[in-house]
């Protein structure tokens, strides 16, 4: 009887080649403008205590609420998959003590992150993320610097149909004074009892909440940006200052509040055109109390978390995926078993100088053998069998043009 197959979860985001080489290219090109910023990998388990996304991430908010992946372990502790990366970044900086040594601590991480929501285009229950932190300084400055990496990494992959939206939401003091009337605002609406409930932890969640009759609702609410205090109305006025001088546009956008309650001053979301109801491609923000909440001291940071999911579709949607950056450079035929020994001491050699080299395995005649050739989408390919090894040399031929050259076999190198 034939064993039923085994399919991956429903939900999922996972890839195979050749689209996987897509992926890496976004994510390689994500991360890269951190590195040339001076930050460093930062390596964190995917599972952690529950405890530290609910005091971390916020009680109130649908993350915590209703899309984490919560289990038991075997000694009895409560589990969860990381469903963010910014509360395993902060537990680690203190658990470690990187915040009594050299400040900013700058460290970007990615990785598979979970959250139990419903299954669509662009939204996965496993979905891949790029993030930086910036710990121990405020500064109005390194806010800046945040959104343009952040900025750089999707400029980096040739996309321009996406636009930044900012705002802040202020310091304590700020956010003091705009709940007083915000509360009184909410207990003028109708709601439910579960939205009423979220509202008392935090009423900035209604902002968020994606109900179209609820959107209408909160459309009159009193907004944060109009109680800023001086400090910080002064403060995002740096920031959008110093975006200018980065040449990079932005849209103010008074109503956002993001997913997650740590959130505090400098907010911002990269939102694509052509992503439809999934358009946000990355986000993120300064986080002023995260530490102390976590048990650390009160040291503020800022962060980021990019989708390399819905980087990828806006990517293809704007078809600024660049093939050929992802096929080998030589195509090995070897004819006979000394020529496939010798293919491989050929290959080592030629991959050491940096060069992606694949041989055809197996023993295909020379038709099969050159369709694989055509079908890897390697640039070049050579045939190497006892009349190649006796002279030295080899056709090269270019797959594209079908334009062959003689190259001896030590110039191969240099030839590619």
């Amino acid at each position: 009887m034939k064993k039923e197959k085994i399919q991956a979860p429903k939900g999922v985001s996972e890839y195979v080649p050749p689209q996987s080489r897509e992926f890496e290219w976004v994510r390689d090109g994500l991360i890269a403008p951190a590195r040339l910023a001076g930050y460093a990998l930062m390596e964190l388990p995917v599972f952690e205590d529950t405890q530290l996304f609910t005091r971390g991430v916020g009680e109130s908010t649908d993350v915590v609420s209703k899309e984490m992946y919560t289990f038991e372990d075997r000694g009895g502790r409560s589990i969860t998959l990381r469903p963010e990366g910014t509360a395993g970044v902060m537990r680690a900086v203190i658990e470690h003590n990187l915040d009594r040594g050299q400040l900013p601590i700058k460290v970007w991480y990615s990785g598979a992150f979970f959250r139990a929501e419903r299954p669509q285009a662009g939204r996965y229950r496993q979905f891949y993320q790029v993030g930086i932190e910036a710990i121990g300084i405020d500064d109005p400055a390194i806010d800046a610097e945040v959104i343009a990496i952040a900025d750089a990494g999707f400029k980096s992959l040739g996309l321009k149909r996406y636009r930044l939206e900012i705002t802040s939401l202020g310091d304590s003091a700020s956010r003091a004074a705009h709940r007083i009337d915000l509360d009184k605002f909410i207990a003028t609406l109708d709601l439910d009892e579960a939205t009423s409930a979220r509202a008392k932890i935090n009423p900035l969640r209604l902002f968020d909440d994606k109900r179209e009759e609820m959107k209408k609702l909160m459309a009159k609410a009193p907004l944060l940006v109009d109680y800023l205090s001086e400090e910080s109305r002064a403060q995002f006025a740096q920031v959008q200052e110093h975006l200018k001088r980065l040449g990079i546009s932005f849209v103010l956008n008074p109503h956002m509040v993001r997913g997650l309650d740590y959130y505090t001053g400098t907010t911002f979301e990269f939102i694509h055109e052509d992503l439809g109801a999934q358009s946000g491609i990355g986000g993120g923000g300064r986080y002023d109390g995260l530490m102390e909440q976590l048990g650390g001291q009160g040291l503020s940071g800022i962060g980021f978390g990019l989708g390399v999911d819905r980087a990828l579709l806006a990517a293809q949607a704007e078809g600024v995926v660049p093939r050929d950056s992802f096929t080998s450079e030589l195509f090995i035929i070897p004819l006979g078993e000394k020529a496939k020994s010798e293919a491989l001491v050929l290959a080592s050699k030629l991959r050491s100088g940096g060069h992606v080299v694949e041989i055809a395995f197996g023993e295909r005649a020379l038709k099969g053998a050159m369709k694989a050739a055509d079908k890897s989408g390697s640039k070049y390919v050579i045939v190497l069998g006892d009349s190649e090894l006796a002279s030295g040399s080899v056709e090269l031929k270019e797959m594209s043009s079908g334009v062959s050259k003689s190259v001896t076999i030590s110039a191969l190198h240099e030839a590619l």
